[in-house]
């Protein structure tokens, strides 16, 4: 982090969310009487491959309504890459079989950008989980009438953590991040920590 703030390296956090429009973000209304509450007809996924920097907090994304795959992961390795010509990329990314293959690997090995994949059931240690749990902040308790909007929304969000609400991310991303004493592996893809420590630099 310090090396990415003084600008030897580029530092980015990469993970996708799926925004479900039908099931998700309806809100809750506690009270006696029972009420209908509009909300969407439809099951739309709208699916957000995204990559956070962690200095300037502006966030690359691919999107799609489909599926992604390591065929998105590796298009944004190449964005990645052009973006940050001459300067070693670090991306810390979690285990999902789509950002760990073979292909991925080996391109992101060609573009001389360095993976570093968290362990297992660690979410709290990728940055981009607070952006999306902001997003669907920003999105709960509204109805909207169509997909369009609806993704609309989520884009407008997304392009807004580093612009009018920057001053907000810079919060919920700060220099403070939980990490671990002692941390032994247990195998080539499990590990054991005894104790934690919280909110070090």
């Amino acid at each position: 982090m310090e090396k990415a703030v003084s600008g030897d390296i580029a530092l980015l956090f990469l993970d996708a969310s799926h925004f479900v429009m039908g099931c998700d973000f309806l809100g809750h209304i506690y009270g006696k009487t029972r009420w209908l509450v509009r909300t969407f007809s439809g099951r739309q996924r709208y699916n957000v491959l995204g990559a956070l920097d962690y200095v300037s907090k502006k966030v690359h994304t691919i999107t799609n309504d489909t599926y992604i795959t390591a065929t998105e992961v590796c298009a944004m390795l190449r964005r990645i890459a052009s973006e940050y010509k001459g300067l070693l990329v670090h991306l810390i990314l979690d285990n999902a079989r789509y950002q760990k293959c073979a292909p991925v690997q080996e391109l992101a090995g060609k573009l001389g950008i360095a993976l570093e994949y968290i362990p297992p059931y660690n979410p709290n240690l990728n940055l981009i989980e607070r952006i999306w749990k902001f997003v669907k902040g920003e999105l709960c308790s509204k109805y909207y009438g169509d997909f369009e909007n609806f993704r609309g929304k989520i884009d407008s969000t997304i392009s807004s953590i580093s612009g009018s609400n920057k001053a907000k991310i810079d919060k919920l991303i700060g220099k403070g991040v939980q990490l671990y004493q002692d941390l032994r592996v247990v195998d080539g893809n499990t590990f054991s920590c005894p104790e934690r420590i919280k909110d070090v630099a």
